[in-house]
């Protein structure tokens, strides 16, 4: 038995699947069992976030995101302690941060794309699970999820592919892909890979005590 809660680390590329992976793994537990803690609600503000060559804001960059504080709060966690953090809105307007509030359970879930990137980050996870897929079938989705989602035009989406997120995707996330326990294989679907994960740690939470 252990009471100290269980890590685990999900990166892959944009548009790979964590998104729907995640959705798929969290409804597979109670509240009580697993907490998400994403990389999302730890970029740094608006005016450090560095523009490229046509003054297009680059989300991409490792430099974006306040991992210290990441790091941080994860750590706060797995001691047991309750975290809290506003939600990042990107600056949209029509949108109202809420106060997100953590609470230590058995599995604690850090999920981003620089996940295994940062140092600091990477050597608190137990487990590690890289979702992959094509590149090709990267842009198509992304091409499909960015137009309907973010209201962005064809250009735009191309632009931010071949200037942000492939040279990101090939600098800071692959290299990372052979440090992960699993690689969970996403150009058709997750399943098989899903149910091995959540299988896995439904043998963690049955092994976990509360102080």
């Amino acid at each position: 038995m252990t009471t100290k809660p269980y890590i685990v680390g999900i990166t892959g590329g944009s548009a790979s699947g964590k998104t729907s992976f995640l959705k798929g793994l969290i409804s597979a537990f109670s509240e009580d069992e697993i907490c998400l803690i994403s990389q999302d609600n730890y970029y740094k503000p608006l005016d450090q976030i560095p523009r490229d060559d046509i003054g297009v804001h680059n989300f991409d960059l490792p430099q974006t995101i306040d991992h210290l504080r990441f790091a941080w709060h994860i750590r706060q966690l797995h001691e047991g302690q309750v975290v809290e953090t506003m939600e990042y809105t990107f600056n949209n307007p029509n949108v109202i941060p809420q106060k997100l509030v953590f609470r230590p359970t058995p599995i604690i879930v850090v999920e981003g794309i620089f996940a295994f990137h940062f140092d600091e980050v990477a050597e608190q996870l137990d487990l590690k699970v890289f979702i992959d897929a094509k590149n090709k079938i990267k842009y198509e989705r992304r091409m499909v999820r960015d137009q309907a989602e973010r209201a962005l035009t064809p250009e735009m989406i191309k632009h931010q592919w071949d200037y942000h997120v492939r040279p990101t995707y090939q600098e800071f996330i692959k290299p990372h892909k052979a440090m992960a326990d699993i690689v969970i294989p996403n150009n058709l679907h997750y399943q098989k890979g899903l149910e091995v994960v959540i299988g896995y740690l439904k043998g963690k939470v049955a092994t976990f005590e509360k102080k």
